[in-house]
């Protein structure tokens, strides 16, 4: 019979959803390798899918172009790939699980903060990416520019439901 696990005084536990199946593999004599599959049915995992997609087509439509010349399609493209990667990395800790293995990490501060970052400076890069897109420069770039505006918006959105969530998780957390 499985022991259920043991938590240290003053520890604190996350939870990313309410009715959460975790399903654990463990080999003789390994330690436990724990999968969340409810996560990506939650509305923060949906939208930190749709981030992941999304930004991806953001930062490939600007990478496809000759953006290295104009420096505001630069700034757009440190901001799509860095939080593109981060938010990969996010949805690893979250669908592993690694967040309860790490108990002396806020997580619903480190949530916050990052859902709050993304959101501001992704709709920075998105309304410079709106203004710098013309018909006047280089013919063949406008379609990709205009397409990686549009989604930066979109993803901006996302990362704006993402804050809001992790505000009302990071509250709750607060207020106990």
């Amino acid at each position: 019979m499985e022991q259920p696990p043991q938590q240290r005084p003053g520890a604190q536990m996350v939870t990313t959803t309410s009715s959460s199946f975790i399903a654990s593999f463990s080999p003789a004599g390994a330690s436990t390798l724990a999968y969340d599959r409810e996560f990506l049915r939650t509305a923060p995992g949906v939208l930190m899918l749709a981030e992941i997609v999304l930004g991806l087509l953001v930062w490939t439509l600007v990478a496809g172009t000759e953006y290295f010349l104009y420096p505001a399609f630069g700034w757009v493209m440190f901001v799509a790939v860095f939080y593109w990667v981060l938010t990969v990395f996010f949805l690893i800790i979250y669908m592993t699980v690694t967040y309860t293995r790490i108990p002396q990490v806020p997580w619903t501060t480190v949530g916050l903060c990052f859902n709050g970052s993304a959101f501001i400076l992704y709709l920075i890069a998105a309304i410079v990416n709106a203004s710098s897109v013309t018909n006047e420069q280089n013919g063949h770039n406008y379609n990709s520019w205009a397409a990686s505006s549009f989604f930066a918006f979109v993803v901006t959105f996302c990362y704006a439901g993402n804050a809001y969530f992790s505000f009302i998780s990071w509250r709750s957390r607060t207020s106990q």
